[in-house]
């Protein structure tokens, strides 16, 4: 049972509550963007600041804009990649973010109990607890979930739209098995200013939360809110060995792999002696030879079905 600091915010009435929408409009949960606005005026929510988006790159600027309109609780409408790009927009800001999982993985809903259905999840939007999330921040930019370079990155970077949209979480598997020999890179991992880690590896993920996908527990022990992100360097390379890692991190047990160094930090930098792609909440990013990476505590407030 998770415990929560009883400084979390309490939820306003909704009917004082200001409510906007931001939907990434190519993604469908339950019968779609039509019901969700059936859902709302059920519960009372008649007329919604509501935002429609093609790509999750164009939702920042409509929180941006639904916040300079009042707006006190946001409903987002998408995926892992719209999720992370509206809670970069709202670090710092007076607001709630509610999630409506409509994307492949949600891995951030699925950490924090938030259902793959439409009704439900709209219950917990509109009537939930407020829960009070640290956010990590890599090389500028917010995530919720995990960042991450090498295997990790060149997964993700692979499973294109079009693929996940075809197949949705077994993209993953197609594009983990095509680049399973990709080779170690000379890594350098210093915490908290003090070296840690120098050799080869393939990948390096960082997590804010426990569960990063398919149900695989990578952190058993990590909490959004406890102020520290949790890393893992993995220096498992071919089939058989990273097998064996997967098999352990499926099982819940990451850490007891000899292939795999852990430990927790408040600030991170990674430098590796080649440019490498690098993602954030399952969204890629371009290649780079550093990540600089912190904890932002204490940084959004999400709305959640319980505080206990």
């Amino acid at each position: 049972m998770t415990t929560i600091s009883p400084a979390a915010p309490l939820a306003k009435p909704l009917s004082t509550t200001t409510v906007a929408v931001v939907a990434h409009n190519r993604k469908t949960l339950g019968g779609g963007l039509g019901d969700l606005r059936t859902l709302l005026a059920r519960h009372g929510v008649d007329d919604p600041l509501w935002y429609e988006v093609p790509k999750s790159s164009l939702a920042p600027a409509r929180i941006r804009k639904a916040i300079s309109h009042g707006a006190e609780l946001i409903l987002v409408w998408g995926g892992d990649g719209t999720v992370q790009r509206c809670i970069d927009a709202v670090v710092g800001k007076p607001c709630t973010l509610a999630i409506l999982p409509a994307g492949t993985a949600n891995l951030l809903a699925g950490n924090l109990g938030i259902p793959h259905d439409l009704e439900q999840a709209v219950n917990i939007a509109l009537h939930g607890a407020n829960r009070v999330l640290d956010v990590g921040k890599v090389n500028g930019e917010h995530f919720a979930v995990m960042a991450g370079s090498g295997f990790d990155a060149l997964m993700i970077r692979d499973a294109d739209r079009n693929l996940k949209d075809r197949f949705g979480r077994a993209a993953y598997v197609w594009t983990g098995a095509r680049n399973i020999k990709h080779k170690p890179v000379k890594t350098k991992i210093r915490i908290d200013g003090e070296t840690w880690f120098h050799g080869d590896a393939t990948c390096v993920l960082v997590g804010n939360v426990s569960d990063i996908s398919g149900g695989i527990t990578a952190f058993d022990q990590a909490r959004p809110d406890d102020g520290r992100l949790d890393i893992a360097v993995v220096t498992a390379s071919g089939a058989i060995q990273w097998t064996r890692t997967l098999a352990r991190a499926a099982l819940g047990h990451a850490d007891r792999s000899p292939l795999v160094h852990m430990t927790t930090a408040e600030r991170i930098k990674v430098t590796t002696d080649k440019r490498v792609p690098y993602e954030l909440d399952g969204g890629a990013r371009s290649k780079t030879d550093q990540l600089t990476i912190k904890v932002v505590p204490r940084a959004v407030t999400i709305r959640v079905a319980t505080l206990s």
